[in-house]
């Protein structure tokens, strides 16, 4: 970092490098596919390269750089209030899915998109603190100054937004409407 400020552009790309595939999949799972994604995760290294001078170092870069995705992914999704949504199952598809050397499965693919499509009707609170802790796999006092909320807060929107996500998956949250297992 300190010589990322100093104003080597190696160390600048490097760092970049190392931390744009969780940002942008911080971005895809906010937003839901990749179009929007690449554009919220494209300003928000954009805003990093022009911004580096005024990391101080109170939190990681980590914590400061997702902070600065999901502010670009909430602003697309505010932009994205203003002009119609994408409606094209075939990009959920595309964009849901993580690409392996053999191919993702046909379930992989169907459980990925169920997961965006439920994300995608979350408010965007509840979502950014659901994707943050079980994508992003960020601790609460990460979350917390990210969102610049308490960690209290972060607690009951990451509980609220899963209760939310199991209802809209069709996965019941009270014990008596849960199936049992055979032994």
């Amino acid at each position: 970092m300190a010589r990322t400020q100093a104003g080597d552009r190696g160390a600048l790309e490097t760092l970049l490098r190392r931390h744009h595939p969780r940002m942008h999949a911080a971005c895809r799972r906010l937003l839901g596919n990749d179009s929007d994604a690449d554009d919220a995760a494209q300003e928000a290294l954009l805003s990093i390269v022009r911004g580096i001078d005024r990391f101080d170092g109170r939190s990681r870069f980590s914590t400061w750089a997702y902070r600065i995705a999901v502010n670009a992914s909430l602003d697309e999704i505010r932009r994205r209030g203003r002009r119609p949504e994408p409606h094209d199952d075939e990009v959920l598809a595309t964009g849901a899915v993580v690409h392996s050397r053999s191919g993702p499965s046909p379930d992989d693919v169907a459980g990925r998109v169920d997961i965006d499509t439920a994300l995608a009707q979350l408010s965007p609170e509840f979502r950014a603190a659901v994707v943050l802790r079980d994508l992003c796999q960020l601790d609460y006092e990460e979350i917390a100054e990210i969102l610049s909320i308490p960690p209290g807060t972060v607690r009951s929107r990451i509980a609220r937004g899963r209760s939310a996500l199991a209802s809209i998956v069709g996965n019941p949250s009270t014990g008596a409407d849960r199936p049992t297992q055979e032994p």
